[in-house]
């Protein structure tokens, strides 16, 4: 069985709701701003602003997209620190990438079963 709710269980955290506002130079970068407001819409004062810097960067297998929280307390605070927080989020992806590589290359390979990935054992 799965732990996911059916559809019937869902249920809206009232107590959780930010109003979505996006921000973009419509050339490399955007930032979400999302303002915690009461389930009547009214802002939240009580909870902190977030900021999501997004961009797309190409890879060799395409298009990559790259989200990063960003520690800001304004708008123009946050696209001021928006380099900094995609270059650290790029680091962490390829940081990922290099310990999923690591753990491909240590797996212990069993005669009989079959191989994983591109490479075959023959014996």
């Amino acid at each position: 069985m799965s732990d996911q709710p059916t559809v019937g269980e869902i249920q809206v955290d009232t107590g959780n709701l930010y109003r979505e506002e996006t921000y973009s130079d419509l050339k490399v970068a955007s930032v979400r701003r999302l303002t915690p407001v009461l389930a009547d819409g009214s802002e939240d004062p009580e909870r902190d602003t977030l900021f999501i810097g997004e961009t797309t960067l190409m890879s060799q297998r395409g298009p990559l997209p790259v989200q990063a929280p960003i520690e800001a307390q304004s708008l123009t605070e946050a696209f001021a620190k928006f380099p900094e927080a995609v270059n650290a989020a790029v680091d962490q992806l390829i940081e990922q990438a290099r310990e999923m590589q690591r753990q491909e290359a240590s797996r212990i390979v069993v005669p009989g079963q079959p191989a994983t990935g591109s490479s075959r054992i023959i014996g």
